[in-house]
């Protein structure tokens, strides 16, 4: 096998592994897989808002898909572990399959992207936007964005720090894309403006107060004999 040919297959397998735990782990908030080749074996870190429901009860969930990965794929002894997102209110694929389920579940599509929207900036992200496609009220596909923050569009930061996330869900009224655009708030634009705060003004001391009274008291008295002169 080629080198080219070798990569190709390795990447597609990658793929694969990720299209079925997102499709199986869907309610767990899963987020994304890492697959890293030892000599011992291949590790694999799953990534999910909600590990205890990838483990399952008392491992079960977790030996099912370790015996999966070994025989659908080919994997040499696999070692899963499950890690927990930090923020999952900021993983912009967690953010898509929440409101992918919002409309599973029979709720309006704006009433669910506002949600997300808000709790997506209340956790002090910089920027959101969510886009859905579909036959939103007509028998016509469209699509609506809402958007909050500060989202730039173009830039070669752009396409480093914002990250991006698709989820499908086939309704009633047919299939419905979603779209997310999340700007994490440890980004830093070189061409953002700021703004310097000016030093804290110093107020003289009682000291400095009391010597300056006391110079006006002298220069009063030094000029007092001269008015009394003019007077008489």
């Amino acid at each position: 096998m080629s080198v080219t040919k070798y990569f190709i297959k390795d990447v597609s397998r990658r793929l694969e592994i990720d299209e079925l735990l997102q499709r199986d782990l869907k309610r767990a908030g899963y987020s994304r897989v890492e697959l890293t080749k030892s000599p011992v074996g291949t590790r694999v870190v799953i990534y999910a808002a909600k590990p205890g429901m990838v483990i399952g009860r008392r491992g079960q969930s977790i030996k099912d898909l370790t015996k999966l990965l070994e025989t659908k794929f080919g994997i040499e002894n696999p070692q899963l572990s499950v890690a927990t997102i930090e923020i999952p209110e900021q993983d912009p694929k967690v953010v898509a399959s929440q409101v992918a389920q919002a409309l599973q579940r029979g709720v309006h599509f704006r009433r669910a992207a506002y949600w997300a929207i808000q709790r997506v900036m209340e956790s002090q992200a910089l920027g959101v936007e969510i886009i859905i496609r579909g036959k939103l009220t007509t028998e016509r596909s469209r699509f609506e964005k809402f958007r909050a923050g500060y989202l730039p569009r173009v830039g070669d930061p752009v396409l480093k720090s914002v990250k991006v996330a698709v989820a499908d869900v086939q309704l009633k009224q047919g299939l419905f894309g979603i779209k997310v655009r999340i700007l994490p708030p440890t980004v830093d634009f070189i061409d953002k403006p700021t703004m310097k705060t000016p030093p804290p003004s110093v107020a003289p001391t009682p000291t400095v107060q009391a010597a300056v009274a006391e110079a006006v008291e002298v220069e009063t008295e030094k000029e007092e004999p001269i008015g009394n002169t003019a007077q008489a």
